[in-house]
């Protein structure tokens, strides 16, 4: 084996390699982002399991192995050949998990106030870049590491026991802090290095702090709740099911808008009927009941006026998402939206849409589309 890293380093590519060492926390960066962008799908594929559970699982043998191995702990061993890696292998890692989270996430976060937590982990993928250099600093190192874990609990045990609600995200909180903790105890009583450099009361505070803050979020709902996904949602003039696909008709926005597909002015002629239309994604296997929320907006007031939630339940399985609409007639003219939200009122997404009256039937931009 030493032979072969002599040659290594010795030969052509070696050297530019280590010539341009600098670059490796961004390339491994990039290689676990597009690693799980490339292979990553639903979070109920075995795959998609499998490769997750294995990240994880590696990451905290590599924390434990980083950890130990100021204390000679490796030494004269094959691992303490390969010690130098480590701060990149944790660095891919943490890359990768936070990527693939960001992956999941980005499907279940509308433009609401949902969207903060997607922000944070999104800083946090980016701000693995820059973490080479501070990775030995041990509280920063764990509390990422519990970050992610929890991050982690909260999308796999849902998943794997096809069951959502607040007492599973609290199980899976308390999982991942429990797994945390073992891991900072046993690395804390093997490695005299750790007691030298961490007080244990202080970086125990700040996981704990973290998990405050993680439960705070999700008091005021502004954790998506995953593993559920809206994946579409618009408005429209009328919808019907036959043969089991569902036929949609709405008014299509300018082509420039490309975050939105339906236009935002509902042009409605006299007794028509108002539709929203979403479909929402759940691992195979997990029934959870959704409602749409449809919500006015009072311009005197200038608050929300909720008119009625009407509900349905979503039955997981299906690739592009569990089918759903609800309606509502004489409605005002004026700003509305349906938020679509779980029993525990956690928010999927919101639909908006401004009702304006017309004599004329809606022709230009009126579209059929087959879901």
């Amino acid at each position: 084996m030493k032979r072969t890293l002599v040659r290594y380093r010795n030969s052509a590519f070696g050297r530019y390699v280590i010539r341009n060492q600098k670059y490796a926390p961004i390339i491994f960066f990039m290689g676990g982002f597009i690693f799980d962008t490339l292979t990553l799908g639903r979070i109920d594929r075995v795959y998609d399991t499998v490769v997750l559970c294995s990240h994880m699982t590696l990451l905290s043998l590599t924390l434990y192995l980083f950890n130990l191995s100021d204390d000679g702990k490796w030494k004269n061993t094959f691992i303490d050949r390969y010690s130098e890696y480590f701060p990149l292998t944790i660095q891919f890692f943490f890359g990768a998990l936070s990527s693939a989270f960001v992956i999941y996430f980005f499907r279940s976060v509308s433009l609401s106030k949902t969207m903060v937590f997607f922000i944070l982990l999104v800083l946090l993928l980016f701000a693995n870049e820059f973490l080479k250099k501070k990775i030995s600093n041990k509280y920063l190192q764990f509390s990422v590491y519990f970050f992610i874990s929890f991050t982690f609990f909260t999308f796999m045990i849902p998943t794997l026991i096809k069951e959502m609600n607040t007492f599973i995200f609290i199980i899976s909180g308390l999982l991942s802090l429990a797994c945390t903790l073992t891991l900072i105890l046993f690395i804390y009583t093997s490695s005299p290095s750790t007691r030298a450099e961490v007080s244990l009361k202080e970086l125990i505070s700040g996981i704990l702090a973290i998990y405050l803050v993680i439960n705070v979020f999700y008091y005021f709902n502004l954790i998506p709740p995953v593993p559920l996904a809206m994946e579409t949602g618009l408005v429209a003039h009328d919808v019907r099911k036959e043969n089991n696909e569902y036929i949609v008709t709405y008014e299509r926005d300018e082509w420039y808008i490309f975050w939105r597909t339906h236009n935002n002015n509902f042009h409605r002629q006299t007794g028509e009927s108002v539709y929203v239309f979403t479909s929402v994604f759940a691992p195979t296997a997990i029934k959870k009941s959704v409602f749409h929320r449809w919500q006015w907006y009072n311009p005197k007031t200038g608050r929300w006026e909720i008119t009625e939630d009407i509900g349905f339940e979503v039955t997981g399985g299906r690739d592009n998402g569990y089918r759903g609409f609800t309606y509502k007639n004489n409605l005002k003219e004026g700003k509305w939206e349906v938020r679509i939200i779980t029993q525990e009122e956690l928010l999927l997404g919101v639909v908006d849409f401004v009702i304006k009256n017309t004599s004329e039937p809606k022709i230009k931009g009126m579209v059929k589309e087959i879901f």
